[in-house]
């Protein structure tokens, strides 16, 4: 019974076992049919990205080969219905091909880039400059296809090559600089729409004023186009002034620019031409045509090309510069570019030079004649040590008038300065002169007098001029007051005297004895030094003698009037000079080494009152 029941037990072990390892297998199969699947996809695959059918067939042998010990694999259809392995599979292997493609494209730019500097340098080298910088702007351009977000690993080639240009663009910019006595010496004319627009209107509405520019600048040229060759610069430049100012000397734009070559003080200053009250050399031409080239080699220096450098003489470099920074590329600009983002009077300056090169080269084809012509004038210059007005100079040597302000127009009041200067006189009249010059009298006239005055309520322009008796238009001048005249109460106001102050005239009705005191009440209209006017003395002294801080002053208020520091002044180290002929209170203040105002307030004059030969003057 013990046998039958262990007999049971073993037959019950043995089936259990049986079955496990039949489940195993089951399994273990199911797992290689599916492997083998995801095998001949594989296969299946490769077979069509080989080109070459051999090849196809070789490595399907191999696989064959390797599976020559399995048993036939089925897929069942259960597997066939969840390809969701194949086809991720599938999709990443296609990933993997299009980025190897979008790398091999990226790497094809950066090289295309590289070849195209390469090619732009052996153009530089041959003095092919525009075709060298019509590469390197296809060279910029290829690289900046490339987004550096999505190629973040060509980011470094892409400003390598960048840097690599713009150092390309400035060497070639450099080259045009060094050679501009070579082939780089003309200005090249563009005859776009813009140009052709200012060729229409200097044949059409201007051509009046065209033609009398060009008789005008048969004067001038000759000694522009000599300088113009001495620095090596393009003779068409000589044409410029025709733009600028016509051709006229004495042309003053609304900005204040002056002269053949408008240039403004401040500009004028930097490139060496003198301003005070009795010259200003930007309205000689041969000074200003010395700085205006100075000027122009700066800028050429700066930009490189002529077209931008005449955009920067005609609104400054800064404004040029600043609109060049506005653009968003990396190197230099040509005029063109800059175009629509420059002042409209600098975006036709440009064309309109242009387009008088083109008239220039072409008079027959738009039928324009010069038939007056201005002559230079030959001269010589005379070293003068006196101050004399030109009209009693024309006087002596026999001339009008307008040839010396036409030879010396740099007198801005026809006027020589109190001390030496380079007189031009006509040619055939500078002996005559030189005999003459002793017996020319001279002149004194001292620099403008300028008052200030406080507007009040219900003051005009108008009622200002007339109490000052000046006029509407030097008040405004000073004062950079617009056409409507507009004041404001509280505005101070500079009032120029004409004639060195001799409209302001306030005659000494009181003078004060010395050590005399007295009151006097505030008026309306009264200042400082109106009142030292009125009796003699200084506006210090009545300020010391008031404890003023200020010159403020109010109506109604008490001023005492002294002179009693003036007369402890009047005794301390003088002396008495007798006047001689030919003596001007500015020559004797000069001889002393004194303030002309200390000497007229010494001897109670005006800078109206005459002085005469014999007359006893005190001096310190």
């Amino acid at each position: 019974m013990l046998n039958y029941k262990l007999a049971i037990i073993l037959i019950l072990f043995w089936i259990t076992a049986g079955c496990q390892h039949s489940y195993n297998k089951n399994t273990s199969d199911q797992h290689v049919k599916i492997q083998t699947a995801s095998s001949e996809l594989l296969k299946a695959d490769i077979n069509s990205d080989l080109p070459d059918s051999n090849n196809k067939i070789m490595i399907a042998d191999s696989l064959e080969e390797q599976d020559d010990n399995k048993e036939p694999i089925t897929i069942s259809d259960s597997s066939l219905q969840n390809p969701c392995k194949e086809d991720s599979l599938t999709s990443d292997l296609e990933k993997e091909k299009e980025n190897q493609e979008s790398e091999i494209t990226v790497q094809e730019k950066i090289d295309q880039a590289l070849e195209l500097c390469s090619y732009a340098q052996q153009m530089w080298e041959e003095g092919k400059l525009e075709e060298a910088v019509t590469n390197l702007d296809s060279a910029y351009y290829s690289i900046l296809e490339i987004d550096s977000e999505v190629y973040p690993e060509f980011n470094q080639q892409k400003e390598d090559i960048r840097y690599l240009i713009s150092k390309r663009i400035l060497e070639i910019y450099a080259s045009r600089q060094i050679v501009v006595n070579g082939q780089y010496n003309e200005i090249p004319i563009i005859l776009n729409q813009h140009v052709q627009k200012e060729i229409k209107r200097f044949t059409g509405p201007e051509r009046k004023f065209f033609i009398q520019s060009l008789e005008r600048a048969n004067r001038f040229r000759p000694f522009i186009v000599f300088e113009l060759k001495k620095a090596g610069l393009p003779e068409d430049l000589s044409w410029l002034p025709l733009v600028e100012s016509g051709f006229k000397i004495r042309a003053l734009s609304p900005a204040r620019a002056l002269g053949l070559w408008q240039f403004i003080p401040s500009t004028g200053y930097k490139f060496g031409l003198s301003r005070n009250y009795y010259i200003d050399e930007r309205l000689d031409p041969e000074k200003a045509t010395i700085a205006a080239i100075a000027y122009l080699k700066v800028l050429h220096n700066l930009f490189g090309d002529w077209t931008t450098a005449l955009a920067a003489y005609n609104c400054g470099e800064s404004r040029v510069l600043r609109t060049i920074r506005k653009q968003r590329i990396n190197y230099l600009d040509n005029f063109w570019d800059l175009y629509q983002s420059l002042p409209r009077e600098t975006s036709r300056y440009v064309p309109r030079f242009l387009a008088t090169l083109h008239i220039i080269n072409n008079l027959e084809k738009y039928n324009i004649k010069i038939d007056n012509p201005l002559l230079p004038v030959e001269y010589k210059i005379c070293e003068i040590k006196k101050q004399v007005r030109l009209k009693d100079i024309a006087k002596e040597i026999g001339v009008n008038t307008t040839v010396l302000k036409n030879l010396n127009p740099e007198l801005r009041y026809a006027l020589l300065p109190p001390e030496s200067y380079l007189l031009k006189i006509p040619e055939d009249k500078a002996q005559l002169f030189l005999s003459k010059i002793d017996k020319i009298k001279t002149t004194y006239s001292p620099p403008p007098m300028v008052v200030y005055h406080r507007v009040r309520r219900g003051d005009t322009l108008s009622g200002i001029a007339k109490k000052y008796r000046t006029s509407i238009r030097a008040i405004s001048a000073a004062n950079h007051i617009n056409k409507s005249h507009r004041i404001i109460a509280g505005k101070v106001l500079k009032i120029p005297s004409r004639a060195g102050g001799a409209k302001i005239n306030v005659p000494a009705s009181q003078p004060l004895s010395p050590g005399q005191t007295l009151t006097y009440i505030v008026r309306r209209g009264d200042n400082l030094w109106i009142i030292a006017r009125k009796f003699g003395t200084t506006t210090k002294t009545i300020m010391a003698a008031n404890k003023l801080s200020g010159t403020t002053l109010s109506i109604g208020q008490t001023l005492y009037i002294t002179s009693k520091q003036q007369l402890k002044i009047v005794r301390k180290g003088t002396a008495t000079y007798k006047v001689r002929s030919g003596d001007s209170p500015f020559t004797i203040a000069k001889k002393y080494n004194m303030d002309l105002n200390r000497l007229l307030a010494l001897n109670r004059l005006s800078k109206r009152s005459k002085i005469f030969p014999g007359q006893k003057l005190i001096v310190e």
